[in-house]
């Protein structure tokens, strides 16, 4: 005879299945939508992905700016008198070796001054002559007068000697002896003057002499001002060089100052750069650069920053560490990183189009064999090469460092290999 189950028995059986039944359940969804997640995330092939590994090392931080190669020996001929081109030697991209002659101006007005002005110092020359002549004969006759005089005086001196002696004798009177006395005073007055007269005549033709002597040096150097300007006239390459600019217009009339050539020695080079006012406090005068020129890059220094900032940039100059380089041109663009800082132990991922400047980046982050996740990256300083990784990324762990603005919807991909 069969045995009725108890209420309370069928209600807790009832229950445990349904507790089975809803554990089932819930584990079917959770593995349904981690699947659905994996199986319908999107895909993205491997191939079109650049992927780097996080890793620590040092990283000198560095303030970007931009610049032009010049040549490193540049220099511009220009007129020094006002005349006209006549005749062109040479065009641009010519080799030229110091003191080849580039130009032929039109000298005949600033000969005719050179002329002028040598006849001025030849005139010059015979009035300092004539003037030295005047000058001792003048003199020589009031040397001679002042003897004379000496020698009259002396005669007056001895009268005054006779008369007292002969007042002595009783022949004399004195009324004589003081008339000569008084000729004899006068005399020695006289004398005097004349020698003072002489020693002013001295200073005064000196002065003049010394004055004329002067106009005549003027005269001279503006001789050989005139005669250096006529050198430099005949237009010459003060150096070995290739001409980078020449004025070919025959017959213009050319200002004097106005630029006519330019010589530039294109084996050696150097950098004229431009940073914005704001990052200029970072730039000092022998900081590394990092240079950049198309793919090619280079090494160099910062020699020289203009203390004045135009247009709010800031001027300064850098000289390569190997400034004959054969990827070197002239006027071409260079991207520069300037050298600030450099530490050692930092998280670091390789640069690339994702990177715009510090702060906080969405980066997809490998984490499995074919699975990316879109991740919260804190960034700092960087470089030409790397970028520092302040948190978000572990050493060793691989970052998708190539465009993923595609991708920005989506908070996980999955990578399709390379045949699948």
């Amino acid at each position: 005879m069969d045995k009725e189950i108890p209420k309370e028995q069928l209600l807790k059986e009832r229950r445990r299945r349904w507790i089975k039944g809803g554990a089932i359940c819930c584990v079917a969804v959770a593995v349904l939508a981690i699947g659905s997640k994996f199986f319908f995330s999107d895909t993205v092939k491997e191939e079109d992905l650049t992927i780097r590994a996080a890793e620590v090392g040092s990283l000198e931080s560095t303030v970007s700016a931009s610049g032009k190669i010049v040549p490193l020996y540049e220099q511009a001929i220009v007129s020094p008198v006002s005349t006209r081109i006549m005749e062109v030697y040479c065009t641009e991209g010519d080799s030229v070796e110091a003191g080849q002659s580039l130009l032929r101006l039109d000298l005949q007005s600033a000969e005719t001054d050179f002329r002028r002005m040598g006849d001025e110092v030849s005139m010059k020359n015979n009035e300092i002559e004539q003037a030295s002549l005047n000058n001792a004969t003048y003199l020589t006759d009031l040397e001679m007068k002042i003897k004379s005089k000496e020698m009259a005086v002396a005669h007056l001196k001895a009268e005054v000697s006779n008369e007292r002696r002969l007042d002595s004798i009783g022949s004399g009177t004195g009324d004589r002896i003081r008339q000569a006395e008084l000729a004899y005073s006068t005399g020695l007055l006289e004398l005097e003057q004349l020698r003072i007269q002489l020693q002013n005549e001295r200073k005064a033709h000196a002065a003049s002499f010394r004055s004329k002597q002067l106009e005549g040096a003027i005269s001279r150097r503006n001789l050989e001002e005139m005669e250096r300007t006529l050198d430099d006239a005949r237009i010459k390459a003060p150096r070995n060089g290739i001409v980078t600019f020449v004025n070919k217009d025959l017959g213009v009339s050319i200002a004097a100052g106005e630029k006519l050539a330019v010589v530039s020695d294109l084996s050696h080079f150097k950098i004229a750069g431009e940073i914005s006012e704001s990052s200029a406090g970072k730039v000092a005068v022998g900081a590394g650069v990092n240079i950049r020129v198309g793919r090619h890059s280079a090494k160099g220094r910062v020699t020289n920053i203009t203390p004045q900032s135009k247009d709010g940039l800031t001027q300064f100059s850098v000289m390569f560490d190997e400034d004959n380089d054969s990827h070197l041109r002239s006027g071409l663009r260079t991207e520069l990183n300037i050298i600030y800082d450099q530490r050692e132990g930092v998280v670091r991922i390789p640069n690339g189009q994702y990177f715009q400047g510090a702060g906080d980046y969405l980066l997809f982050v490998k984490t499995g064999d074919s699975r990316l996740e879109r991740r919260n990256v804190k960034l700092g300083e960087s470089n030409f090469d790397y970028v520092e990784v302040i948190s978000g990324i572990k050493p060793g762990e691989e970052v998708v460092i190539s465009d993923m603005s595609t991708y920005k919807n989506s908070s996980a991909l999955r990578m399709k290999k390379k045949g699948n």
